[in-house]
């Protein structure tokens, strides 16, 4: 799966450093500065971001141990807006790390509400779960919606849930690097979020401190989104398809797998990108849109397909 996939890699990097309406090799145009200021930051924004919510995604199937469960599906995102709504009303000129702490903070608290709510849903029917988090998500939405409505703040929220690159430039991508520091952690921690997958009785009977591994890991999850959404705004299905596939092709050893998923995610979310530039060029489709799309798609084939034995737990 490596080889395809560095191959499909390098063709998309291609792709995205070349694609815009101003074209490289005319002589019209600095090429060099262009690529500097606009098209390598958006494609390493894309990259950045899908690999994070790759990541957060089966940090999140192995918490809730639930496979059909994303950050999206568990209001973290839409948490995350209300935590940007507050800081915009309360510091409109507060730097942008603090307006992704602020985002942050909020993320974590809503990803523990679905928690607690999940403690009470029956786990006979894995559907379950998803659809009470896509309730409690849409509750969440609906109060940032309300919130942006009575606060004249419409346009703001359009931009964290519309989930595109195009005003990705030099110097407003950077906080996105955060998504690399926070891979590296959960690749420290990857051992131990594997065992929480188990369950909290047997984490425990491992000897795994389950309280503070599960904060671990969800700190991880709310940062992750945050930046996402503060940066690109929310990108739907991420951390639902790629972990699900990466999954079905080689198992569920969390180590073995964090590159490739983190890989997989940057490159589905940077097709999803050239895809957006191309169909209406040149006009542009947000990502998060095309994604969405396609998302649904394999979401729907992951819930029918026959599931391939991969190796176990290592």
């Amino acid at each position: 799966m490596r080889l395809p996939l560095a191959l499909f890699f390098i063709l998309l990097l291609g792709a995205s450093l070349g694609i815009g309406v101003a074209d490289l090799s005319s002589g019209d145009t600095d090429a060099g500065l262009l690529l500097a200021i606009s098209r390598w930051p958006r494609t390493a924004a894309a990259l950045l971001a899908g690999a994070g919510l790759a990541l957060a995604g089966v940090v999140v199937q192995l918490t809730v141990q639930n496979r059909l469960v994303e950050p999206g599906l568990t209001g973290t995102p839409e948490a995350a807006m209300i935590g940007l709504l507050g800081i915009t009303l309360l510091a409109p000129g507060a730097p942008i790390i603090v307006k992704m702490a602020a985002a942050a903070v909020a993320a974590l608290a809503g990803t523990l509400g679905f928690l607690v709510l999940a403690r009470h849903v029956p786990r006979r029917d894995p559907v379950l779960l998803p659809l009470v988090g896509l309730v409690y998500g849409g509750i969440l939405g609906a109060a940032a919606l309300w919130g942006a409505w009575v606060t004249d703040l419409m346009q703001y929220l359009g931009t964290w849930t519309s989930g595109e690159f195009s005003g990705v430039l030099r110097g407003r991508y950077e906080l996105l690097w955060l998504v690399a520091a926070l891979g590296v952690l959960l690749w420290l921690a990857a051992d131990r979020i594997t065992i929480l997958g188990l369950g909290e009785a047997q984490a425990r009977s491992l000897g795994l401190d389950y309280r503070q591994t599960l904060v671990l890991g969800l700190g991880i999850v709310s940062v992750t989104v945050a930046v996402v959404v503060v940066t690109v705004g929310a990108l739907p299905f991420v951390g639902l398809v790629v972990p699900n596939i990466v999954s079905r092709m080689r198992g569920d050893n969390l180590r073995a797998n964090l590159g490739t998923i983190a890989l997989s995610g940057g490159a589905a979310v940077l097709a999803a990108d050239v895809v957006g530039r191309l169909v209406r060029f040149p006009y542009e489709i947000p990502a998060g849109t095309v994604f969405a799309v396609a998302g649904a798609g394999v979401f729907l084939y992951l819930l029918h397909a026959p599931r391939r034995e991969g190796p176990a737990h290592g």
